[in-house]
């Protein structure tokens, strides 16, 4: 079978790979699209330390059910449409036994640590197809990463009294957004990318801020009556964005972090005391987390169409990453299609 694999940074190619084998308990999968997110292209740069090449990429996924092994529930039939929890939890670590399994100590992610969805068929345990019954399986490739932004909003216990500030608009940004817009929050999003921002706005955002041309910290006073933001999501991973959310939290705020910062962050640690921060870390996200967007997706997937860049076939994946790489700021979500 057709399979798309980086082996080595700046490299891709279409390889032929071995059709997987059933087992019981297990689900075999007809791979119809494949989300490109952040970590597909840091890998493909060079630039991602957790993964092991060469690596078959790919954890944002649209399928249909080809088959079920013996064992599996009836909820899960074939020709079902669904998406796939691309974690693994290894159930003996801390975070395994105090239930958040999404942050398992030894977690391997499709696509980073082990091969990914990107070929035609992938088998996996039951347990991790979600089932999205009347998704087309294109809007099924956006569950995982908005389902990331909405663990988010989880971890900075949002609620309809909340000024919420979400710095980056990408796909895990829009998540969050639509997520703290769903609980009634004022959701303030903060870009550089005016396109984005306008995005931001038709999902969700109260208000918008530039922080390339406007005053952030300006602006989140006024918004914020003087108080600064209730809870800060930083969904970038760059050490100005990390101080940023720090700066704009108000007193006895929360900050919940998604974004991994490539250096080291110099923090003024007074305001971690003076302010009495929270400050959370927020991994991968929960079945429950999943479960809401598809909710959220039954019910508005029109809206998720402008989210989608563009729609390739796996021998144009090489091109697409270098042009993606060039000019970051131009791509929203990339599919990569293997079955319509």
């Amino acid at each position: 079978m057709k399979a798309l694999q980086i082996s080595d940074p700046g490299i891709t190619g279409v390889i032929d790979m071995a059709q997987p084998t059933l087992h019981e308990g297990e689900v075999e999968l007809q791979i119809n699209y494949v989300g490109f997110c952040g970590s597909d292209l840091n890998t493909f740069r060079g630039l991602n330390p957790m993964v092991r090449m060469p690596v078959i990429p790919g954890h944002e996924v649209g399928a249909t059910i080809k088959a079920v092994g013996a064992g599996v529930p009836a909820h899960l039939a074939p020709g079902m449409h669904v998406t796939v929890n691309p974690y693994t939890n290894c159930g003996h670590c801390a975070a395994c036994r105090n239930g958040r399994v999404n942050a398992c100590e030894h977690n391997e992610t499709l696509g980073v640590q082990r091969n990914g969805a990107m070929q035609e068929t992938l088998v996996l345990p039951w347990q991790k197809v979600i089932p999205a019954t009347t998704l087309s399986t294109r809007h099924c490739a956006l569950i995982e990463p908005m389902s990331v932004g909405f663990h988010a909003v989880n971890r900075g216990q949002v609620t309809d009294s909340d000024i919420v500030m979400v710095i980056g608009c990408g796909m895990i940004g829009v998540g969050a957004i639509v997520r703290a817009s769903l609980r009634g929050a004022t959701v303030v999003a903060v870009d550089i990318d005016d396109t984005k921002l306008a995005l931001a706005r038709e999902i969700g955002a109260t208000h918008t801020i530039n922080s390339a041309t406007e005053n952030v910290h300006e602006r989140m006073t006024q918004l914020s009556g003087g108080h600064g933001a209730d809870v800060v999501i930083e969904a970038v991973g760059s050490p100005a964005t990390y101080v940023m959310a720090i700066d704009e939290v108000g007193f006895t705020g929360r900050v919940v972090c998604i974004g991994y910062a490539k250096s080291g962050v110099e923090f003024q640690t007074k305001l971690f005391v003076q302010k009495e921060l929270d400050i959370r870390g927020s991994r991968n996200a929960q079945p429950e987390d999943f479960r809401a967007v598809v909710r959220y997706l039954e019910q508005h997937a029109d809206r998720t169409d402008r989210f989608i860049s563009g729609i390739i076939s796996p021998e144009e994946a090489g091109e697409t990453l270098i042009r993606w790489s060039q000019h970051p700021g131009d791509v929203f979500r990339i599919l990569v299609e293997f079955a319509r």
